[in-house]
């Protein structure tokens, strides 16, 4: 018996107001895979993010239809529980004084931070402290994010996203207000979790993002897709210039690729 797919849409509509923000898409992801979505600012990159997590619903007609892990219809906290989200919006809306451990224990309930009302066990603290060890940065434990660097917080974020153990992560705009370094300590980690089978979905505009473990890559252009294919067929000048509307030049190096 074959598994699931990580993702599966079918012909799916999204409108963001009255804009079309993904038409009639059609795409499948396996469990497992190491995938990257490309594509300009304003393509339906994110709103692809926000379907999966099924915080966007698309028009309802006859042969459209989403699943996910093989599953029409879900329990969203149960969900939440099997995709990890890393995102530069996520990291926003936690308030400043909040801990890395905070940061991480607000997975069990998804909320932002901690309150009053909520019991946190003593299972929910183990795992927290064992996901900050994972990622090498248990000292920020009892940091405030207000002192932490934005690649230490958004290290955190992705120990948040690991607390679970989920089947993927979903990368949006991962290294968006990062520098250099903090960009390159975010793409280490993410290429020990998939090198450790974690899948990993990354959706984002920059293409040093794709690690080397990314094998397939999927342009997406006006809300569908424009190519999908192995990374090498993919990540060419012709392709990418198109995709972006401007003549570029493409480097790769170790299997890490460059535009400019």
């Amino acid at each position: 018996m074959s598994l699931p797919a990580l993702i599966d849409l079918i012909e799916v509509s999204i409108y963001r107001g009255a804009k079309l923000a993904l038409d009639r898409l059609t795409l499948r992801i396996g469990l497992g895979e190491h995938v990257a979505i490309l594509g300009p600012n304003g393509c339906g990159k994110s709103t692809l993010i926000k379907t999966i997590t099924r915080e966007c619903y698309p028009v309802i007609r006859p042969g459209s239809s989403i699943r996910i892990l093989g599953r029409e219809t879900w329990n969203i906290f149960e969900l939440r529980s099997l995709l990890g989200i890393v995102s530069n919006d996520l990291m926003n809306t936690f308030t400043r004084e909040l801990t890395g451990r905070e940061v991480v224990l607000s997975a069990f309930f998804s909320s932002v931070g901690i309150f009053a009302h909520q019991h946190v066990t003593g299972e929910m603290r183990g795992k927290t402290a064992r996901a900050l060890e994972r990622l090498e940065i248990a000292h920020l434990a009892d940091r405030p994010t207000s002192e932490m660097s934005s690649g230490e917080a958004r290290r955190v974020l992705l120990a948040r996203a690991l607390v679970h153990e989920p089947h993927a992560l979903l990368f949006d705009e991962p290294s968006t207000s990062l520098d250099l370094f903090a960009q390159n300590e975010l793409h280490q980690a993410m290429r020990k979790l998939a090198r450790a089978g974690t899948a990993i979905v990354l959706v984002t505009h920059h293409l040093a993002d794709i690690i080397p473990e990314i094998e397939r890559v999927i342009l997406m252009s006006h809300g569908r897709v424009a190519a999908d294919g192995r990374k090498p067929e993919i990540l060419t000048a012709a392709r990418l210039g198109a995709l972006f509307s401007m003549p570029v030049d493409l480097a790769e190096r170790d299997g890490h690729y460059h535009l400019w």
